[in-house]
């Protein structure tokens, strides 16, 4: 006999949630529901892994809630063959009281319920706490007076209903182009200031270095010429000193 306390506190999947009645030996025992992640002890009854947790918790003598036989938390294991014979059963859609007339495998639950148009949701924008269908977002966006969004066009600018209207995006953008432009236009000005700074001192640079080879040619020219004078005089004394 499943404890009551327990029962209420239901691990398993709600078996009015099935298209089908479940068979029995995939009703766990305790919440009376379908086994979700069901393990086995080692007295071979199976249960929803959370249920018989919370019950060995409970339970000071640890015992199984079937048969009373010792259960050692070691020793219950996961049966991911029956987990995925579960997954495969026919569901309802949880919205099916808001309309939803999808039926579809329990594994496939939650990628449903993401898409779902009768899922309620909150409104996603923030200072709204209406809650609504997924199927009526677009509706409620309209005039959601917390509804705010950027410019589509790229500008950057974040609008709400209000400022939609009043929003001149191309006067904006070509503001922000032609301001772009001028600082631009600066840039390029004075690069080329600098450039033509640059070749000035170039120029002066090249006429610098002509005018120190110019002196350096002069330079040697001079010793050339002295070295000569020099040998002549030399040459003329030997001549007076051989004569006498």
């Amino acid at each position: 006999m499943a404890d009551p306390d327990m029962s209420s506190q239901s691990g398993g999947h709600d078996v009015e949630l099935f298209v089908e009645t479940p068979d029995y030996d995939l009703i766990c025992t305790i919440c009376q529901g379908v086994l979700r992640c069901p393990v086995r002890a080692a007295c071979h009854h199976i249960f929803c892994k959370k249920c018989i947790l919370q019950w060995l918790k409970r339970c000071r003598q640890q015992t199984c809630p079937c048969c009373r036989k010792p259960v050692n938390q070691s020793l219950i294991f996961v049966m991911f063959k029956l987990s995925k014979v579960i997954g495969r059963l026919k569901i309802k859609c949880k919205n099916k009281i808001r309309g939803c007339p999808h039926t579809l495998a329990l594994s496939e639950q939650y990628c449903h319920s993401m898409s779902c148009l009768f899922e309620l949701i909150p409104c996603p924008y923030q200072g709204c706490r209406a809650q609504l269908l997924r199927r009526d977002l677009d509706a409620h966006a309209r005039h959601c007076e917390h509804w705010s969004q950027p410019c589509h066009m790229g500008c950057g600018t974040v609008l709400s209903h209000r400022t939609q209207a009043k929003h001149n995006c191309y006067r904006q953008l070509r503001h922000e182009y032609e301001a772009r432009q001028k600082n631009h236009r600066a840039i390029a000005a004075a690069l080329q200031r600098k450039m033509r700074r640059m070749q000035s001192t170039m120029a002066d640079m090249k006429r610098q270095i002509g005018l120190i080879c110019e002196s350096l040619e002069v330079m040697d020219e001079l010793e050339e010429v002295e070295e000569e004078d020099l040998g002549e005089t030399s040459g003329s004394f030997s001549s007076s000193t051989s004569s006498s």
